[in-house]
């Protein structure tokens, strides 16, 4: 099946265009909110709160071009879900760390919990795209709306927030979704229930050898694929919520139709011009033709 008879596409609509980093309206929050230490993605080691040698004045990435040539492969992985445009012009008002110095510890705080909000919003925002979701519409409306309300409070409120007791409940809809979605796709695939696998959360795949595997409609949620060799495998109609696609080589697999699927586990995978992906996501420049990455 081509990516353009998924049997559930995923609307593109404007109602994602907030939910994607936009490094022109955020005050380099990634690159100054988060730590990270010497490994195979990045060179070097940094503190949070501390900004990256790389950024300058503008809040524009000096290296961007060749983060991965120089050792910096984990700032070409990582997205904000537009978290960072939020703080920066929203709870921020727009007044930069570097304008108001006071401001930089509390922005740097807020920044990572506001990311967990919006990534909540992205799965919320896919699960209501689900015509097989339509029971539980009504939940998967009211938690997007609170979820929303949460992202527009002052900073001093968001740092109070209980944002795992939150999440929690909207998991709850998003494993609700998934089984009445997975359910119509294993008869709209018609794929023999016997191969509906479910590996459970956190699922050691490492490495596995997955090649030309059919894993539709399988519950691959949180599953560890760490270098795993998924080419050519069928992913259709697949819960990915939380998968750690690292290296997983996903050359020629398709992977339209999966359920939670994000533009991180894409950009950790190594793809090629035959995978097959999702209408909302978009194929990671640093893959070449070959998978190579």
């Amino acid at each position: 099946m081509s990516e353009h008879n998924d049997p559930y596409p995923q609307s593109a609509g404007a109602e994602r265009s907030e939910l994607r980093g936009d490094c022109e309206r955020c005050f380099g929050l990634c690159c100054t909110a988060l730590p990270y230490a010497a490994s195979a993605d990045f060179a070097a080691d940094k503190d949070a709160g501390q900004p990256c040698p790389n950024l300058q004045a503008d809040f524009r990435c000096g290296v961007h071009r060749s983060l991965r040539e120089i050792g910096f492969r984990g700032c070409t992985v990582y997205d904000c879900f537009g978290a960072g445009q939020k703080v920066s012009r929203l709870t921020f008002g727009g007044i930069s760390w570097r304008e108001a110095p006071e401001s930089a510890k509390p922005m740097f705080d807020v920044f990572p919990v506001m990311r967990q909000l919006h990534e909540l919003l992205w799965y919320l925002t896919e699960a209501l795209t689900y015509p097989p979701a339509r029971p539980i519409r009504t939940e998967l409306e009211a938690a997007l709306e609170e979820t929303e309300r949460l992202t527009l409070l002052d900073a001093d409120t968001i740092l109070k927030l209980d944002v795992s007791a939150h999440r929690d409940n909207v998991n709850k809809l998003l494993l609700k979704t998934s089984e009445l979605v997975r359910n119509e796709a294993q008869r709209t695939l018609k794929a023999p229930s016997g191969r509906r696998k479910t590996y459970g959360r956190g699922a050691d795949l490492i490495g596995a050898k997955l090649r030309g595997a059919d894993l539709r409609c399988a519950n691959l949620r949180g599953a560890y694929l760490i270098a795993a060799d998924l080419r050519s495998a069928d992913l259709r109609g697949a819960d990915l919520i939380g998968a750690d696609f690292r290296d997983a080589d996903i050359r020629s697999a398709d992977l339209t139709g999966s359920l939670f699927l994000t533009q991180v586990q894409l950009n950790a995978a190594k793809g090629d011009a035959g995978t097959k992906l999702p209408p909302t996501l978009a194929r990671p420049a640093h893959w070449s033709a070959s998978g190579a990455s």
